[in-house]
């Protein structure tokens, strides 16, 4: 085993991926096996007629979960590069551990795979990112208006649903092996110590 993998969940716009990189270890990005909008098998949420990109069938998990236990195996593997604003994947790049022992692989589905990566031995951590909803509500809707993810007012839309279910997520992060952390914690070196 080249490398093992510290899962880091949380809700939307809770900082993943600002914390990942602050890290100091590679970040593998999970979103990054997102379907693309015209997959038929991609499910649609009932408040908003659109594609339900919170729902975990939006998502390819046997590839994900297979690209993580090449690279942690190979310490490299080929993967997708997802454009949200178009919903699609637009082309691949290699991604590299670079010698780390460990890697975090961030996104909202990572508690989906906690199992999984756990019964391969490549499990290094699971941490479910806990933030006060309202505040992750202005962070989300910031970061999607300014990369033009969705048109305004289905972010506004959207963004109400998942601050009115974050606690949800959070508890399912739980029950599902991720252990619950907050940002302060997190940026005092938790992802980094815990392998290294």
């Amino acid at each position: 085993m080249t490398a093992r993998v510290i899962l880091l969940a949380g809700p939307s716009g809770s900082g993943k991926s600002h914390i990942a990189a602050r890290s100091g270890l590679p970040v593998f990005r999970l979103d990054d096996f997102y379907k693309d909008a015209d997959d038929p098998s991609l499910p649609l949420s009932a408040e908003l007629g659109i594609p339900d990109w919170d729902d975990v069938g939006a998502w390819h998990h046997d590839r994900a979960v297979a690209a993580l236990a090449r690279l942690c195996a190979e310490g490299s593997v080929e993967v997708p590069t997802y454009d949200i604003s178009l919903s699609r994947a637009t082309g691949s790049s290699v991604f590299r551990c670079d010698g780390a022992a460990a890697i975090v692989a961030e996104g909202v589905f990572a508690p989906d795979i906690v199992g999984v990566c756990r019964d391969a031995g490549m499990l290094g951590d699971a941490v479910v990112l806990v933030r006060t909803p309202w505040k992750n509500f202005v962070r989300r809707l910031a970061r999607d208006l300014a990369e033009h993810r969705k048109p305004p007012l289905t972010l506004w839309r959207r963004g109400r649903i998942l601050m009115h279910q974050e606690q949800c997520v959070v508890d399912a992060a739980v029950a599902k092996g991720c252990r619950p952390v907050t940002a302060a914690e997190l940026t005092k070196g938790m992802l980094s110590n815990d392998i290294t």
